[in-house]
């Protein structure tokens, strides 16, 4: 063993080598890929049905910092799909909520809950030091503000979206193309296509979270970006998916800003 596996090993606690020891056995992870999840900070948008899921899965993974952020509160019509509540929770902000639940799953994490939303004014507090958003939101304005910080910060961005019975995830990586180039802002967020206007079945976003959990873990731990500048098409109905590229668009004001 290299001095540096054995300083990694020293990092995790006997606990956590029990805890994790289902992927640290994984043919090519290993303890230094645990601990890479152990040193990363990920900030999660939304913590609706997308991010109920991605949440708990970091968490259980061993992600060492997960930051939730999400002004929404608790009400019935959620309990449909998003796994992080309960009757109880109605009234509550689902970040407190959320976070106070991964804070049980895994007492090694740090979990930090943000219940203000996500405005020009804090993203670059909230952004700063991060290893990698996960946007799960769904809100437009939140996404094109989410796109935006993430490029010019040049921070890995996962986005995932679930409506109806269909669901979409993609990466980007500064300077790559970037979620502008493959839906350019001209959708009106009165316009867009919401699940409280258009329904979803219960399992679509909790398909995605993990999908997009499974990236995010692949990402971090092991440097793997399979879904860069591609768009992953889920099918709940046929129970089929496809992946096709996309490029940066050259007219995109977002990706012709410096970097």
């Amino acid at each position: 063993m290299t001095d540096h596996l054995t300083e990694v090993w020293q990092t995790l606690s006997d606990e956590e080598m029990q805890l994790y020891s289902r992927q640290i056995f994984l043919d090519g992870w290993d303890i230094e890929a645990q601990e890479k999840l152990k040193l990363a900070n990920v900030i999660i948008i939304g913590a609706g049905g997308i991010g109920c899921i991605v949440s708990e899965l970091l968490a259980r993974a061993g992600v060492g910092k997960i930051t939730l952020v999400d002004h929404d509160q608790v009400d019935s019509s959620n309990l449909q799909r998003q796994i992080g509540f309960n009757s109880e929770d109605i009234g509550f902000f689902k970040a407190e909520v959320v976070a106070n639940k991964l804070k049980k799953i895994n007492t090694h994490i740090n979990v930090i809950a943000v219940t203000h939303p996500l405005t020009e004014e804090n993203i670059t507090s909230l952004f700063t030091g991060q290893d990698i958003v996960l946007d799960g939101c769904d809100n437009f304005k939140t996404r094109y503000l989410t796109n935006l910080f993430a490029y010019q910060f040049k921070i890995p961005l996962l986005s995932a979206s679930a409506i109806g019975y269909d669901g979409q995830l993609f990466m980007i990586h500064p300077p790559s193309a970037c979620y502008e180039c493959l839906f350019p802002y001209a959708i009106k967020e009165d316009e867009a296509k919401r699940c409280s206007d258009t329904g979803v079945l219960a399992t679509v976003p909790n398909v995605m979270g993990a999908l997009q959990a499974h990236h995010a873990l692949i990402y971090l731990g092991l440097g793997k970006m399979p879904l860069l500048e591609k768009l992953l098409l889920w099918n709940g109905l046929n129970m089929t998916q496809r992946i096709v590229k996309f490029e940066k668009d050259e007219e995109c004001t977002v990706c012709r800003l410096k970097i």
